[in-house]
């Protein structure tokens, strides 16, 4: 049974296959030695989770509210008096990467599962969480602006997780790329703003 505190205590299945996950990686979860683990029989576990993906699924979305969306606070991420746009998301993006960092086997399972069946549960729920957070931080700016920074941070995120499962890059890589792409875009909006603004009082 898991003992982990990174677990669900009252949920040994649950628990075990996090255990495995954060210890072994995601082809070491197997429903026998889940079974095993947790102290209980197959036929229980098939009766909760018909197959190994929806376990994984399951296992994922309870570490995911957790750890890496439980420190998702609106008040919290609230911009500073005088913080830049880049500033603000990038205070959004440490929240939700620093708990991969610290467990980069979660983010491998992650990435796994997401792209398999059930993976689109992962995906509302990271939607869910976050989008009420990273609203308000980008409320002012173009709806265009927001529709493209949006798709291309998705679009990067999602390869860098790709990268990082194949053994590609480093998860200490994640954020300085996310740093600077942020970078480059919320400053060229910026500017952009600044040249309509002295194009309309040459008017």
């Amino acid at each position: 049974m898991s003992s982990s505190p990174s677990a669900p205590a009252d949920d040994p299945v649950l628990g075990v296959v996090v255990d495995l996950l954060m210890s072994d990686g995601y082809e070491a979860v197997q429903l026998r030695e889940v079974a095993r683990r947790g102290q209980t029989s197959l036929r229980t576990i098939y009766r909760r989770f018909p197959t190994r993906d929806a376990l994984i699924v399951a296992a994922l979305e309870w570490w995911m509210k957790a750890h890496r969306y439980a420190g998702l606070n609106a008040e919290a991420l609230r911009p500073e008096p005088g913080d830049s746009l880049h500033a603000s998301l990038m205070r959004l993006y440490r929240a939700l990467f620093e708990p991969w960092e610290r467990h980069p086997r979660m983010l491998e399972a992650y990435h796994r599962a997401r792209i398999g069946p059930g993976g689109d549960r992962l995906i509302a729920q990271g939607m869910a969480a976050v989008v009420p957070v990273a609203e308000p931080l980008t409320a002012h700016t173009d709806p265009d602006f927001r529709r493209d920074l949006g798709n291309l941070l998705d679009n990067l995120v999602y390869a860098l997780m790709g990268r990082f499962a194949d053994g590609e890059i480093e998860i200490t890589e994640f954020l300085p790329t996310i740093d600077r792409a942020l970078y480059w875009m919320t400053t060229g909006y910026e500017a952009s703003l600044s040249r309509d603004a002295s194009a309309d009082q040459a008017r």
